[in-house]
């Protein structure tokens, strides 16, 4: 409760059942440089994401967003409504697909569904919680999915 005193609106361990289901509110249309800036953090070199001549003679006709910035949107998306300030750590993220490109002027939306939840065995503070995170472009096709393990405090008290 001292975090929800805070402001923080992550939810704690006790407070999810498994197929819990939240549409995240915020959306985001994507920009040419929110694909240019994760693109070049992180030294990707690839001419799909950086080279509008390139990426115009390849199936796709014009430049295709970064992955990293589509997962990254998706989980940091879903965190107000999950894990804000009640996070101890995410411990991993599993089964990343991406079925659909993303492209400069698409505009993403996230969901999240609990699809495990159990005790950690060594902490008995915190438990860990499997969210299923989907993100879907605005003509609602699936543009990428995660399974992430997080692990989360316990109500306090």
């Amino acid at each position: 409760m001292r975090d929800r005193a805070r402001g923080m609106s992550g939810r704690f361990f006790d407070a999810w059942t498994v197929g819990d289901r939240i549409e995240h509110a915020l959306h985001r249309t994507v920009t040419e440089t929110d694909n240019l800036l994760i693109t070049t953090l992180t030294h990707n070199p690839q001419p799909l994401h950086l080279d509008a001549e390139y990426a115009g003679a390849t199936e796709f006709g014009r430049i295709v967003v970064n992955g990293i910035f589509t997962f990254g949107l998706m989980v940091g998306l879903s965190v107000g409504d999950t894990t804000l300030g009640t996070l101890v750590a995410n411990l991993g993220y599993d089964k990343v697909v991406m079925p659909k490109p993303v492209f400069v002027g698409d505009t993403l939306r996230a969901e999240t569904e609990v699809v495990e939840l159990r005790a950690s065995k060594s902490r008995p503070d915190a438990g860990l919680v499997v969210f299923k995170h989907r993100m879907f472009n605005q003509r609602s096709e699936l543009v990428c999915e995660c399974l992430r393990t997080a692990l989360l405090q316990r109500m306090p008290g």
